[in-house]
């Protein structure tokens, strides 16, 4: 089984990445390399933030690993809260508080269309690239539901009349934005072995049989 670190602390996330990802990898935290200080999130977009985040791991551990960053763009609010979305109403993670501000904003707006969207930054053998997932919905005009996290309990998805909050964690991965990504992840991740596996076939075979065209001295 391939290890490799996942940019995160967040047991939220990790179990929402290990139920998409599978049994083919095993996924190292943080804290399992060494790594228990914030990570700083000094980007402008998600974009920066995921990149910030896998190259910070990378640097210090030599390993291979991703991050993700994760935001909330609502129609009505110009994009926002977007980047600042686990900070909206605080400077640390406090969901509720976040939760309560967006209602607020959204007072007495019509349109409450948002999306969630997640990108990951994979960097393995020192090459970065870039994976993202997006899920369409509208924001609830008040909170349900008890499973998840963050603003499950408002967001509606596309096509369906419950909160991420009221769905089961098999049902939420499905269709939600980081499963989404997760599985874009899990194709590159495929494509890269693919490669690789290529790759060293034509070094067997050059082994085996030499050049293709010797030339004499």
């Amino acid at each position: 089984m391939k290890r490799i670190v996942f940019a995160t602390n967040n047991a939220h996330k990790l179990s929402e990445v290990k139920a998409v990802l599978g049994d083919g990898y095993e996924l190292v935290t943080l804290r399992e390399v060494g790594i228990t200080e914030d990570i700083p999130e000094t980007g402008a977009t998600l974009d920066e933030n995921a990149s910030i985040k896998a190259r910070y791991v990378f640097e210090r551990t030599g390993l291979d690993c991703f991050a993700d960053d994760t935001g909330l763009e609502v129609e009505a609010l110009g994009g926002a809260p977007g980047v600042h979305s686990a900070r909206y109403a605080t400077d640390g993670h406090d969901f509720a508080a976040n939760n309560a501000k967006l209602l607020r904003e959204l007072e007495g707006k019509e349109n409450r269309r948002a999306r969630f969207r997640t990108v990951i930054s994979l960097i393995r053998n020192g090459v970065e690239e870039q994976v993202e997932g997006i899920v369409e919905g509208r924001i609830a005009t008040t909170m349900t539901g008890s499973e998840g996290f963050g603003y499950d309990p408002l967001f509606v998805p596309e096509g369906y009349d419950r909160t991420f909050a009221e769905m089961s964690a098999e049902e939420k991965n499905a269709i939600s934005h980081r499963g989404r990504a997760v599985k874009k992840l899990v194709a590159l991740l495929h494509d890269i072995e693919d490669e690789h596996r290529k790759i060293e076939e034509m070094e067997r075979t050059a082994c085996m049989y030499g050049p293709p065209f010797p030339f004499d001295k």
